[in-house]
This record gives C-alpha cells, structure tokens and sequence, in this order.
C-alpha cells in the first residue's frame, strides 16, 4: 500500500471516529453535529442534499442513535415517528431543521417517552423525497442505554 492511500485510509478512519462512537454491540452511534454536516447543492433547478462522505459511509449500515421522539400519531405506542436532537417544546414548534430529524419506522410499537431514548436500525439517506427529512432509521428497535 504507498503512503498516500494509506494517509487517506486514516484520514477516512479518523474521520469516522468523530462521527460515530462504538459500544460493545458494534453498531456505531451517530452524533447529530455528524447529520447537521448535509449541505443543499442546486442540481436541475432545486436543491438537493449533499452528504458529507463519512454519514454517506453509513448509508444501509445498522447504526443507534439517540434523541427525542416526536409522535406522528395518538397513542402511547408508537411505530412511525421522528427522533429529534433536542427535545420538543411545544406540540407546534419544530425544534430544529430537517437535519435535526430522523423518521423512524420501527419494527415493533416504542412506547412514548419523555426521556432520551437510543434507538438502532437501518440508516437510510433520504435523497430526492418530497416530504422534507433527509434520514431515516428503518426496522428499529428500542435499545437500552448502558
């Protein structure tokens, strides 16, 4: 291997390091400072997310994260929802941009909580969606905080 791909081979590891942290069940838990990276490029008249190269690394990859939820339906168990970065104040308030949301679609109904909860699934980016999220945390599960 020259020094050059192996320079950028740590620069990549590095860079994933910053982005995720691992615990001992090996799925890597994404920071939402990594998620608020996403920048808008204009392509074909509109804009269209642009991913920085370590969260595109994570594209179809099990992962965890941990946030707030934010109930799209009535009920205490929930199975389509948002993770927020921070909690939501107020029913009517969007606390953050589209890079501050998750929508999770889990496997099995989460119980409605106030608390932080950590979830982990399938990290899906959202590329050319109308509906204004840009990630997605497919087949969730409910994981406990160690």
């Amino acid at each position: 291997m020259n020094r050059h791909l192996a320079a950028s081979a740590a620069a990549l590891l590095l860079g994933l390091h910053a982005v995720v942290s691992f615990a001992d069940d090996k799925r890597p838990l994404v920071s939402w400072d990594a998620l608020g990276q996403v920048t808008g490029v204009m392509e074909k008249g509109r804009f269209v997310p642009q991913f920085p190269k370590e969260i595109a690394a994570l594209d179809k990859r099990e992962v965890r994260l941990e946030g707030f939820m934010m109930p799209l339906d009535m009920g205490l168990q929930q199975r389509r929802f948002l993770l927020t970065a921070v909690a939501p104040t107020c029913g009517f308030c969007l606390p953050g941009g589209a890079e501050q949301f998750v929508e999770i679609q889990a496997k099995a109904p989460v119980k409605y909580v106030l608390d932080p909860v950590v979830l982990s699934g399938r990290f899906v980016l959202v590329h050319d969606e109308g509906g204004g999220l840009l990630y997605r945390l497919t087949d969730a599960v409910a994981v406990e905080k160690k």
